[in-house]
């Protein structure tokens, strides 16, 4: 047989292989793995009784890893000597350090730590349990810790229980019985023998599991807690596969209570009075600060100038920030001001006492240092100035300095608003007569009253009031040398013109409040948190919010004042003082130009944990891994 008879043949058979091998395309490796590690067998073995071994061996039927085990990983009862925390191949080892406690449960709670070494798929929340004496410990308890000023979730904070029922116990010992928040604020703690407890939250900053610092944030409950259990069931679904149900099943279970514990957790205001730090940001002023509010302002003594009539004070409502403007420019130029403070400081026994500082405040900048940046300044002008003169360029005569005033006057302006003048150094002399605000009248502007008023709260503003009419133009005159700085300087002159907007640009909230009870304060927030409103629930229970801008949202916010003072305060552990309650309408309004919104707010009737609404909380609560979308990702691109 002739070779050459059947070599085309052969030939073309072979590149159809080679073409058909080529268009297969490389494979794609198969499905993911979508199954989490499952848990094989421990030493101690998982519920063991009689430990005295403080190695623990957790072995699974993959190799995994742990993730953020710090953050997640607990032990209880806590552990003040950190256990030693490691992954060899498919096994978890851990060596506690802290000696074991007698007839003690201890549990081991991992969270969504343990996941595959491949697809980091994750187990879910797996706890390990042994027990020291002859019989382990299983009851539970769960709930939610929110920040009480603004209902947000808080992360990884302690939730301890102290079967000490003494007021004491949470200042003097650890806890018994210890968990952790998830992203959601929620917690379970596990191994709890039956009997009574209080709990607690805790942000402890040094680890000891005790309060022992007012700048730790904290929680308690009122109630005592008593752990119990009932027979209850819940629907399981199984899956055919990603996208298919296969059954929905009824299953039984135990349901551990409580299961709906909340706490809201804050922060003790800070009531010990110490002098904080000195601040010289520049040469003119400076500013002291303290640790708490006070009664009294310090009294100071220049060692190398005269404090008579030194200063112009600004402070703030708690005299725990004060500043000091220095009218005198040949002091505020010296290098150094020493200063002898004399105040009231908070001792040891917690008694207000005379105490007195010495404090140096140096410039940034020496005088030689000024002086010899000025003469730089001054030959850079000259040098500049000489190139115009040769070059024939019209040279321009230095500007007038004026005082430096912000008007926040817009040309669209809200009938509720008013004028505001906000100055960067304070104001020694206004003459209002230099001040004038008109109104259109057909083609005449007509003089109208107005009041020129420092703002109580915020240094250097004031507000130009009148009786603002919707759809009238207005025009503001501020002559020239009208108002006078600490430090000689002036303003120049303002002519500003304004038209206010209609009437039927704005929304309209009412509210009918239900169960607040007296002294309910409602808040208008925008989408940030900010408050833009506030209005006092009035004896009928209503609350009402006019001309608001359109296309706008806003969300509602209200604590219950019980001291009248017209803002929130927190609470004391030591008193038993809890925060003033905090409520949200879980609702957004996006306000539409003439239109009136009515609603009647219950706002005991969603639980508080299920009020604020997740747009506007600053901690969202972690996405659980789906590897499951890996799967139905790959069959599309596969074409199945």
């Amino acid at each position: 047989m002739s070779w050459k008879k059947y070599q085309l043949p052969l030939l073309l058979l072979l590149g159809i292989m080679v073409y058909s091998c080529a268009s297969m395309g490389t494979p794609d490796g198969g499905p993911y793995d979508e199954m989490p590690p499952k848990f094989l067998r421990s030493n101690p073995g998982m519920h063991a009784v009689n430990v005295k071994d403080q190695k623990i061996e957790l072995e699974f039927d993959e190799f995994i890893k742990l993730e953020k085990a710090s953050e997640k990983v607990v032990v209880s009862p806590p552990q003040l000597d950190q256990p030693e925390l490691k992954v060899v191949g498919k096994k978890v080892v851990m060596e506690l350090i802290d000696t074991l406690k007698d007839a003690t449960t201890y549990t081991i709670d991992f969270s969504d730590a343990i996941v595959d070494n491949n697809e980091g798929n994750p187990m879910g929340n797996f706890s390990y349990s042994f027990s020291t004496g002859a019989a382990i410990d299983t009851m539970e308890v769960s709930g939610t810790v929110l920040e009480a000023s603004n209902l947000e979730p808080i992360k990884g904070i302690q939730v301890g229980l102290h079967k000490d029922l003494g007021d004491s116990a949470f200042v003097t010992k650890p806890f018994d019985r210890v968990s952790r928040t998830d992203s959601r604020g929620r917690f379970t703690i596990r191994g709890i023998a039956p009997g009574k407890y209080r709990i607690y939250a805790l942000k402890d900053g040094n680890q000891n599991y005790m309060f022992d610092s007012k700048s730790e944030m904290v929680a308690f409950s009122d109630s005592i807690i008593v752990p119990s259990f009932v027979p209850a069931t819940r629907q399981d679904t199984i899956w055919k596969d990603t996208l298919t149900v296969d059954t929905i099943k009824t299953v039984k279970y135990t349901r551990y209570l409580p299961d709906d514990i909340l706490l809201r957790a804050f922060k003790e205001e800070n009531t010990r009075q110490y002098f904080s730090r000195s601040q010289r940001d520049k040469e003119n002023h400076f500013i002291l600060k303290f640790s708490a509010k006070a009664d009294t302002l310090p009294t100071l003594k220049g060692l190398n100038f005269d404090e008579k009539d030194a200063f112009v004070i600004e402070s703030n409502a708690g005299n725990d920030s004060i500043c000091y403007w220095i009218k005198d420019s040949l002091v505020y130029q010296m290098d150094t001001l020493a200063i002898q403070m004399d105040y009231l400081y908070t001792d040891s026994l917690n008694q207000l006492v005379p105490k007195t500082d010495t404090i140096y405040l140096a410039n940034k900048l020496t005088r030689a240092q000024k002086e010899k940046l000025a003469k730089k300044e001054a030959e850079e002008k000259e040098k500049e100035r000489k190139k115009k003169e040769k070059k024939g360029e019209k040279i321009e005569p230095e500007p007038t300095p004026f005082l430096k005033m912000n008007v926040d006057a817009p040309s669209a302006f809200d009938i509720n608003k008013n004028i505001v003048l906000t100055f960067e150094e304070p104001v020694v002399r206004i003459d209002t007569s230099a001040i004038r605000v008109n109104v259109k009248e057909d083609t005449l502007w007509v003089k109208t009253p107005f009041l020129l008023v420092a703002d109580s709260v915020v240094p250097r503003q004031y507000e130009i009031l009148a009786s603002w009419e919707p759809e009238k133009e207005y025009r503001l005159k501020i002559d020239s040398a009208a108002i006078t700085g600490l430090y000689g300087l002036h303003t120049n002159k303002v002519e500003q013109t304004l038209k206010v907007k209609k009437q039927d640009e704005y929304g309209t909230l009412l509210l009918n409040i239900v169960g607040a009870g007296k002294g309910a304060i409602v808040e208008l927030l925008d989408h940030s948190g900010n408050v833009i409103r506030t209005q006092p629930v009035n004896e009928e229970g209503m609350a009402d919010f006019y001309y608001l801008n359109p296309n706008t949202k806003y969300y509602i916010r209200l604590f219950i004042d019980r001291n009248g003072n017209g803002k929130w305060d927190t609470g004391s552990v030591i008193a038993g003082i809890q925060p003033e309650e905090v409520f949200y309408f879980p609702k957004t309004w996006e306000m539409r130009a003439n239109f009136e919104f009515e609603e009647t707010w219950d706002i005991h009737e969603i639980p508080l944990d299920r009020q604020k609404l997740d747009e506007i909380k600053k901690q969202k609560p972690e996405e659980q891994k789906k590897i499951q979308n890996k799967n139905h990702e790959r069959a599309k691109k596969l074409g199945r």
